[in-house]
């Protein structure tokens, strides 16, 4: 498979938002970190979601409804009888058309009146009429959290079923260092996609992926690696969440940890291995999207190597044993991953079968705007009988979706 001739385009956004279609109530209160929910806005508004914003009356002293209208060109409610709602009675409608409620800052007032079930603004109703999944993210003084009150309030909203997302540990605006920072936005919408994706048709079913490229150590300050960034296999993971996976990520990037996911560290190939093999037997889909090192140091020095004169150094190279073959459960779906530079459906074909796998991805990373360290991929899917299926250039989470399709019959056959 030769790369494409001509110029590359720029590569459109994903084509299936993961919030499309999705109705989302954004209630913010009144705290200093409410300045940060207009960037929450903007943030949801582009993941694809249609956002009602609810304002307290304490909220608008930091920032005004205008403010949000422009961002999700929609109204705002800020009180429990405004006459653009078509209901009415805002509280009801939102109530009704909610996929998640967001609060997001979150006060100890709001805490204590959702603990308590008061009712006496249209954010508080809206959490108390709705049926759809509530997620809280506070943000405080570090002592106003911390307090016995707002901790009881805490455990009876967690007992409700809320998710209770942060608070961080940080500077506050009081200029102490605590635990009250409101968590960051990119972990919300996280938190909101697996909310709002809990009854999607991999619910109920455990999944494991690896991601980014294993470091063989040389000595205490050197190893040898590959190119591999993990995008893929951390756009493969939040695919599954967001349709209801459960999933456990291991992972050798240096990626944040997505939200809602377990994340497992593991640098060398031998902490791949004892993360994931003895995981396997309880999953239901493994998808080897890591680039594991095909080859380690035959001796690891436990000194760094100092340079001798003017000579080089020889470095002599083992193989590294394929684990993936190790990975058994009694329903496992195995998915392998083929970085190739030539020969690509040959080459991912031979794998298939020692694997395992019931069929290999398949990228040719020498493809420019492809592969390693971008944000899409064109990638075959091959199996070990040579049937293949070639995929045009897509974002790294349509590719993802598009390996959890595949792999969805064989898990429905099992």
């Amino acid at each position: 498979m030769s790369p494409p001739t001509g110029e590359i385009k720029s590569i459109q956004p994903a084509s299936r938002p993961p919030l499309e279609g999705k109705a989302v109530v954004l209630g913010v209160t009144g705290s200093i970190a409410a300045y940060k929910a207009a960037d929450l806005a903007s943030k949801l508004v582009q993941a694809g979601a249609g956002i009602d914003v609810v304002l307290t009356t304490a909220a608008t002293e930091f920032v005004g409804a205008t403010t949000f209208e422009a961002l999700t060109h929609r109204p705002v409610t800020t009180g429990l009888w405004q006459a653009h709602s078509e209901m009415s009675i805002d509280h009801v409608a939102l109530a009704l058309r909610a996929d998640c409620v967001l609060i997001a800052p979150a006060t100890a007032n709001t805490l204590a009146k959702l603990a308590l079930g008061i009712a006496d603004d249209p954010l508080t109703a809206t959490v108390l009429a709705t049926e759809a999944p509530v997620i809280v993210a506070p943000a405080m003084d570090a002592d106003m959290f911390a307090s016995p009150a707002t901790q009881r309030n805490v455990e009876t909203l967690e007992n409700d079923g809320v998710v209770i997302a942060g608070p961080t540990s940080g500077r506050l605006a009081s200029g102490l260092i605590g635990k009250g920072r409101l968590i960051d936005n990119e972990v919300l919408v996280g938190l909101v996609r697996q909310a709002v994706g809990r009854h999607g048709d991999y619910a109920g079913r455990r999944v494991i992926v690896s991601a980014g490229g294993t470091r063989q150590p040389i000595d205490p300050v050197r190893f040898i690696s590959n190119r591999s960034s993990g995008k893929m296999g951390y756009a493969i993971a939040e695919a599954a969440r967001d349709r209801g996976a459960d999933v456990t990520l291991v992972s050798a990037a240096g990626m944040p940890d997505p939200a809602g996911i377990k994340v497992v560290k593991a640098s060398t190939v031998d902490e791949m291995r004892n993360a994931i093999v003895p995981s396997s037997s309880s999953a239901d889909l493994l998808v080897m999207a890591a680039a594991i090192s095909d080859f380690t140091p035959a001796r690891v020095s436990d000194q760094k190597i100092k340079k001798q004169g003017s000579g080089g150094m020889s470095l002599e190279l083992a193989q590294v044993e394929d684990f993936m073959p190790q990975a058994h459960g009694r329903y496992l779906v195995k998915v392998a991953f083929a970085a190739e530079t030539s020969n690509v459906e040959t080459n991912a074909a031979a794998k298939a079968a020692p694997k395992g796998a019931a069929f290999v991805v398949a990228n040719d990373v020498s493809e420019p705007g492809s592969g390693f360290g971008t944000d899409a991929n064109r990638v075959t899917f091959v199996d070990a009988a040579g049937n293949s299926e070639a995929l045009p250039l897509m974002a790294k989470l349509d590719v993802a979706h598009a390996i959890l399709d595949r792999a969805l019959p064989l898990l429905k056959a099992h």
